[in-house]
């Protein structure tokens, strides 16, 4: 049951207290203070510092399907055997991880999998236009880039694969184009001639520094008044008067609470609401070439060796793979300097590792692979969390649904339909 213990305390803070200081939480933040809300961000590091710190940066309109797929059961032995394989699942969390999985592949049932690919492309197909909107609003849209993005193929046996991912794409009404090998070569002349072909995904893009962008966001949610404290969130309650929140410096209290904190949520959203939410990790990695610039035009990804390279204004990031190994295990970051070996042939030059920086972060995913933004507890607890890899993607278009929960707040029209991601759905 949700602690809903009342201690009087009838002062606010706060109207609205964020918990989560990443892409979502700062988006919501600033959209918030914009509409006149006295907004307090708490998160227990810098704003950015989290998974919102080393994404790949990709504003990824075109993945409308699931994580993950049926294929995942034959994929399960190498999971646990390599461990630098794209997709891996340390041994040691196998215990903790398999009710997560079997709720996945429950997932894709037909219905199931129906309702997840509406949900996915209901918050795609708005996010570019969201994105413009915020950014438009703080004359900051040169930190996007809409230029699209293209997945390439080096192995002939490759083109049936790539050419039933154009068909299932298309049937979902994403745009996208074949290009042969020689339209690659016109449009990203480094890359390797084996390269066979590929799709160009015209409506999709991506940020030139992902940090950066969290920095001027956070930047344009002070100027509004939003006040962003480093503190660490460890329970609360809802009260009559709305939320109190236990921090290691004291007490907050404000009338709503938002729960933005991407894969540290589920703890909080329990106490709060009394809801076990089926929140796992994906480990996500990158490794940053500082000195690689100019080689390519937008981001690539490989079909084959499934990982993603994005153009930055600090250099190029290698970026992907997922690891399924929990928040308290110590990263491997043999797995981000794998993403150099990995690269090694997809450039008619290899890529300058030199001084190279790696990384891992956590991406918050559910098993449906939809986030939670909703509103619980009369309204006093709202929730924008479990967003998988497409964090940053959605996060604009979050914020503005959220908007939906908090009265006084105007509403962007057309808007998708909240019911796909209802925390009740669990």
């Amino acid at each position: 049951m949700p602690n809903t213990r009342d201690t009087a305390q009838p002062d606010h803070i706060a109207d609205i207290a964020v918990v989560g200081a990443g892409i979502v939480g700062v988006a919501c933040a600033l959209l918030l203070a914009r509409q006149g809300k006295h907004v307090m961000v708490l998160d227990h590091q810098e704003p950015g510092r989290g998974a919102s710190y080393g994404n790949a940066g990709h504003l990824a309109t075109e993945q409308v399907f699931p994580i993950a797929d049926a294929s995942v059961l034959k994929r399960l032995p190498a999971m646990l055997l390599d461990p630098m394989g794209p997709l891996r699942l340390d041994w040691k969390y196998m215990p903790r991880a398999v009710p997560w999985f079997t709720r996945l592949l429950l997932n894709l049932r037909p219905e199931p999998f129906r309702r997840t690919v509406a949900g996915i492309r209901a918050l795609n197909e708005g996010s570019l236009a969201a994105w413009h909107r915020l950014l438009g609003a703080i004359g900051r849209e040169q930190l996007m880039k809409e230029d699209g993005s293209l997945l390439v193929f080096e192995r002939n046996e490759s083109r049936q694969a790539l050419d039933q991912l154009q068909a299932r794409m298309a049937e979902q009404g994403v745009p996208v184009e074949f290009w042969s090998g020689s339209a690659i070569q016109q449009a990203a002349p480094q890359l390797s001639e084996s390269i066979q072909g590929g799709l160009f995904f015209p409506a999709t893009g991506h940020f030139i520094d992902p940090y950066l962008l969290v920095t001027e966001l956070v930047q344009a949610a002070r100027e509004s008044g939003v006040q962003f404290l480093k503190r660490k969130v460890s329970g609360g309650r809802v009260q009559a008067s709305g939320v109190s929140l236990d921090t290691d410096q004291g007490k907050v209290n404000a009338r709503q609470v938002l729960i933005a904190c991407g894969a540290h949520s589920a703890e909080l959203t329990q106490v709060l609401t009394g809801k076990k939410v089926p929140l796992d990790t994906e480990r996500g990695y990158h490794l940053m070439l500082p000195h690689e610039h100019n080689r390519l035009p937008f981001a690539v990804t490989s079909l084959e060796r499934k990982f993603i390279m994005t153009p930055m204004a600090e250099g190029l990031r290698l970026a992907g793979t997922v690891e399924f190994a929990g928040l308290e295990s110590p990263p491997n970051m043999q797995r981000a300097w794998q993403l150099q070996r990995l690269s090694q042939g997809l450039f008619k030059q290899d890529l300058d590792a030199s001084d190279a920086t790696p990384w891992m972060g956590f991406r918050p995913s559910l098993p449906d692979s939809l986030p939670v933004i909703d509103s619980a507890c009369d309204g006093k607890v709202l929730l924008a969390f479990g967003h998988q890899h497409l964090g940053l993607t959605q996060a604009a278009i979050t914020a503005e649904m959220v908007l939906e929960w908090v009265p006084g707040c105007s509403v962007q029209p057309g808007l998708p339909a909240p019911e796909a991601y209802r925390l009740g759905r669990f």
